[in-house]
């Protein structure tokens, strides 16, 4: 996952081409991308699109809180969709509901149990300050961070260098290494005309350890795609590492040297290992 790219659920000529864009994934959006008197209509248009068995991205459904989001998730829960993104998860509470109901559905529908993931998008102070908690929920592959509700929340005005979600960012990374799922995505950027200042902040959340970032136009795919994926001197690089080290292993030495002579241990192998399973996912060497 590098990036993922927002659908209205309510525009089925836009779900119908989504997949050309060139993203890893989709997040079909029935929440604030369609208005509550729509909601309904734009729930039939994801069910015929899922029904279809669209092929490409991994395809994900954004559901409304509350019972807006029970009536989604009854519409939505076709064998083909990897989860839903839950906007606006606050509490552990509220991801058991939506995992026992998917269990249900699953039950019901005769798809096998465990099939949809969850990813909650924390919109709050209350949700990232308890991240780690939900983070463990049953389901949640990964957490995404609504940054837009939540600057509203906090009551900041970013910077060009936005520090002021410096705590907020790292905390959700935190949260998801310690639980052991998949490094979170990193938030949309609005301005999709400023493609030199989106490579800027992707690759700044890059660094912070984020694994991807969700896109809200499709002139956002290629920049983000590019940021997330190795490049060829970094592959190369991890390669004769782990062949050094290995060597040294075998040697019985537990540490060797690299080629700019520094000393490496089992830790910086260990991140040469993941930039390669990353290499193995991306737009090349997709699995």
């Amino acid at each position: 996952m590098r990036s993922a790219l927002y659908v209205p659920g309510d525009a089925p000529g836009k779900l119908a081409g989504a997949a050309r864009w060139g993203a890893d994934e989709l997040i079909v959006d029935l929440e604030d991308a369609v208005p509550a008197a729509r909601k309904a209509e734009a729930r039939r248009a994801v069910a015929d699109w899922l029904a279809g068995a669209p092929q490409g991205p991994r395809s994900w459904v954004r559901i409304n809180p509350g019972e807006a989001g029970a009536a989604d998730l009854h519409a939505v829960t076709w064998p083909v969709l990897a989860g839903v993104c839950m906007a606006k998860a606050e509490t552990y509470a509220q991801l058991i509901a939506v995992n026992d109901l998917l269990s249900e559905l699953e039950k019901a529908r005769g798809i096998e149990p465990g099939t949809f993931g969850i990813v909650p998008l924390l919109e709050s102070a209350s949700a990232v300050l308890d991240a780690p908690r939900l983070a463990r929920a049953p389901r949640v592959v990964r957490l995404q961070i609504g940054e837009a509700d939540l600057r509203a929340d906090l009551g900041v005005e970013p910077g060009p260098d936005e520090r002021e979600l410096l705590f907020a960012r790292s905390q959700v990374v935190l949260a998801s290494a310690a639980a052991g799922i998949e490094a979170p995505m990193a938030p949309v950027s609005t301005d999709f005309r400023d493609l030199d200042g989106l490579r800027a902040s992707t690759a700044a959340l890059k660094r912070l350890g984020f694994g991807g970032r969700a896109c809200i136009h499709p002139a956002q795919i290629q920049v983000v795609n590019e940021v997330f994926t190795p490049s060829a001197d970094e592959v190369a690089r991890a390669h004769d590492l782990i062949v050094r080290y290995e060597a040294a292993a075998t040697a019985g030495d537990g540490v060797c040297v690299d080629a700019d002579g520094r000393l490496v241990d089992e830790a910086v192998v260990r991140s040469a290992r993941r930039l390669l399973a990353r290499r193995g996912r991306d737009g090349r060497g997709r699995r």
